[in-house]
């Protein structure tokens, strides 16, 4: 029958057909993640950074009214590069290898939003914790022990929770590179979010109004205010954490489990031989860089140097300098935090807004001259604080007033202005290394100029404020499009290193 039907198919010319003859199927192709489903997953990026906002602007203040000197309270900011230099790759190393039933990333991001609540938790009891143990008066060292163990532990938590969703956003997106664009715009719009919403938390002054049992015996009007911050921070980690674990559906690695949708021809397989380049592997490309890459690392770590005192003391200076206040000893001062995290909500703004513009900038002027520009718009905004610093001081109002309001908003304006260069720093550095990296292996690269800078900002660049990561995604994109795809740009794919 076979051979008839054979000789059939010849007479009317066409070729016999055969199990040998027969086209290859089709390979399967993967179906599009719905943009709704990309939005859940990135909402966690909402809790993190309404976190992260928090502890940038009220907890250099908080350590010191409880009793820390003012010299010794960038210490405890340490925890940041060392959980960065640590705690990411590590993360990423054993998130890679998870064969969980929940999947690879979603116990991790699920292990470091309870850490987060336990952190903030700690941090918010400190005072009662140290009055617990027996703390009385200004200087309480067990509520320091408290507050220091917390806030390390928030650290190691916001590392372990950030790196594991940004993957997870890459895993759902595979190859598609416009679902990779949208999903790190998300992620970057959730950030924006956070940093508002907890700036602005932070600015005000009648939470523990709202929630009265923070207040006790050890805890008065701005502790109160701070723990009920940290409550409201709570809530919105549960809430962001809740919808972006249960709108991912992971496949654990190794199953054969088909009814989520599979990946296509060339795409990765989530269990597949892909593998973070490791610690020890990362610092061997260091032999490789060029002078030029060298001479933009060091601008780039002397920038960081001098962002690191405004980011972790804008509010202490506002409080400081500007109210003419003393951590402990009337309200000036803690009025001048409230008002500092108010300009450091206007700063988020404005590096929002200039990162929508930076691929333009960058596309017209050059990213080395916007850059070159920004640092110098970065030293007049430094200086013009010193100037003002100088000219408070002289004022009679220091210590028995509170200030004019034209020195008030001169503050707000700087820490405005000062969102356009911060945005800058955040993003073109990475895109000028990334046009003279590709010949190293751009996912090893990129992996070692963060951990450079983690080792130079004590761990503020960790905290890409206001959508940062999306706007340097672009730049690199923009900059590199002939070198490489877009997936490999994609900041914290910690699964998958560059081919």
């Amino acid at each position: 029958m076979a051979s008839l039907e054979a000789d059939r198919q010849r007479a009317r010319g066409r070729p016999p057909t055969s199990s040998s003859t027969r086209p290859a199927a089709r390979p399967t192709v993967r179906a599009r993640v719905p943009l709704r489903q990309l939005l859940r997953v990135a909402s966690v990026a909402c809790g993190i950074q309404f976190g992260w906002a928090l502890q940038l602007s009220l907890l250099t203040p908080y350590v010191q009214e409880l009793g820390i000197p003012h010299k010794w309270a960038s210490i405890i900011w340490l925890c940041g590069p060392l959980s960065g230099l640590l705690v990411q790759p590590l993360v990423g190393h054993m998130s890679d290898r998870c064969s969980s039933k929940f999947g690879r990333r979603r116990p991790f991001i699920v292990a470091g939003a309870v850490s987060i609540v336990v952190s903030v938790l700690i941090i918010g009891h400190s005072a009662d914790i140290g009055w617990l143990f027996g703390d009385r008066g200004s200087y309480r060292p067990r509520a320091i022990v408290a507050f220091v163990f917390g806030f390390w532990i928030l650290d190691v938590a916001n590392n372990m929770t950030q790196g594991p969703c940004r993957a997870l956003l890459a895993d759902l997106t595979g190859k598609d590179h416009r679902r990779t664009r949208v999903a790190n715009a998300y992620f970057s719009l959730f950030m924006a979010v956070g940093n508002v919403l907890g700036f602005a938390t932070g600015s005000y002054s009648g939470w523990f109004k709202i929630l009265p049992f923070t207040m006790t015996a050890a805890c008065d009007v701005d502790c109160a205010n701070l723990k009920s911050a940290f409550f409201i921070d709570i809530i919105f980690i549960a809430i962001t954490t809740y919808l972006s674990v249960l709108a991912a559906k992971e496949v654990p690695l190794g199953s054969c489990d088909r009814s989520t949708p599979v990946y296509g021809e060339g795409s990765e397989q989530p269990g597949g031989q892909a593998e973070e380049t490791f610690l020890w592997e990362l610092f061997g490309t260091f032999r490789y860089f060029s002078g030029t890459i060298w001479i933009i690392l060091s601008v780039t770590a002397l920038n960081w140097i001098g962002w690191f005192p405004f980011l972790l003391f804008d509010t202490d200076w506002m409080g400081r300098e500007i109210y003419g206040g003393q951590p402990n000893e009337g309200g000036n001062y803690n009025a001048g935090v409230r008002m500092g995290a108010f300009g450091l909500m206007l700063n988020s703004v404005v590096l929002g807004f200039t990162s929508l513009l930076m691929e333009k900038l960058s596309s017209k002027r050059g990213a080395g001259f916007v850059w070159g520009v920004s640092n110098i718009i970065m030293a007049l905004c430094f200086l013009s604080m010193l100037i003002l610093s100088y000219v408070a001081n002289h004022m009679d109002y220091i210590g028995h007033d509170l200030p004019p309001d034209s020195i008030v908003i001169a503050a707000l304006v700087i820490f405005a202005i000062l969102g356009v260069p911060l945005a800058i720093t955040y993003s073109v550095p990475y895109a000028l290394i990334s046009t003279r990296i590709e010949s190293l292996g751009l996912g090893q690269a990129i992996e070692v100029v963060k951990l450079w800078l983690l080792t130079t900002d004590c761990g503020v660049c960790g905290k890409w404020t206001m959508g940062s990561t999306i706007w340097w995604w672009k730049l690199t994109s923009f900059s590199c499009s002939r070198c490489c795809s877009p997936r490999q740009w994609t900041d914290g794919n910690l699964g998958y290193p560059s081919k």
